[in-house]
């Protein structure tokens, strides 16, 4: 190898007469892999994880706002106050919107893992011809157009 193409290790070896160890890169490589991977499978199995823990935890959640529901419907019967009624029906609220942060919840989960990738396919099928009206009616009715293609027998017809 001339001088001029060494690389600085190959420079360093022959001045200190020592030899190069070569890398393995392959190996390196296949190790980043793998850890990339461990990585991915327990990010997975913490959002199964969180999942599974956040549902369970809304469902007591969800329990305990219709005990609390019939409780306050109790009382709300039984003394005929406008304020225990007012208060039945925010505990109503919360537990409708307790539902729906748990439907919210699937989703979120669904994205996070990947299972709703969905392709979504587009036609657009808008079409502009740019010409007269005349020039789109010789297209489409050539049978009828005024400018009838003229083979090579209407000419030596016309000749003769």
């Amino acid at each position: 190898m001339s001088e001029e193409n060494k690389t600085a290790e190959e420079k360093l070896s022959e001045i200190l007469d020592i030899e190069i160890k070569a890398k393995d890169q392959t190996k390196e490589i296949k190790k980043v892999e793998d850890f990339a991977k461990q990585v991915k499978i327990k990010r997975k199995d913490q959002v199964i994880q969180d999942f599974d823990s956040s549902r369970k935890n809304m469902k007591e959640l969800i329990n305990l706002g219709f005990e609390a529901i019939d409780g306050i419907m109790k009382v709300a019967e039984a003394g005929d106050s406008p304020r225990a009624y007012e208060v039945a029906s925010i505990l109503m609220k919360t537990v409708s919107e307790i539902n729906s942060d748990l439907m919210n919840m699937h989703k979120t989960t669904a994205d996070a893992l990947g299972a709703n990738k969905v392709v979504k396919k587009s036609t657009t099928n808008n079409s502009i011809f740019v010409g007269s009206t005349r020039d789109l009616q010789n297209i489409i009715n050539q049978s009828r157009s005024q400018l009838k293609a003229i083979t090579q027998e209407d000419i030596e017809n016309d000749n003769q």
